[in-house]
């Protein structure tokens, strides 16, 4: 109900499941690298957005290690 008023809210996950229920446009990570934490977006993402269009789910994409700088284990 919160988000739906504009507000946001921010929920950190590992869980595939969690991910299966997920937008594109609905999933950042934190990658540290030299020093400094960068933010991905899973839609900017060319490979995840062209697996996601394919009908590929997040979670998927997670444990396989799709997500740059990630180790999903």
């Amino acid at each position: 109900a919160y988000s739906l008023r504009g507000g946001q809210v921010f929920v950190s996950t590992h869980s595939p499941d969690f991910l299966n229920a997920t937008q594109l446009d609905e999933v950042f990570w934190l990658v540290k690298q030299n020093g400094y934490t960068q933010i991905k977006r899973a839609s900017q993402d060319e490979q995840i957005a062209a697996y996601m269009k394919d009908g590929d789910q997040m979670g998927y994409l997670w444990k396989q290690g799709f997500f740059d700088g990630v180790d999903p284990e």
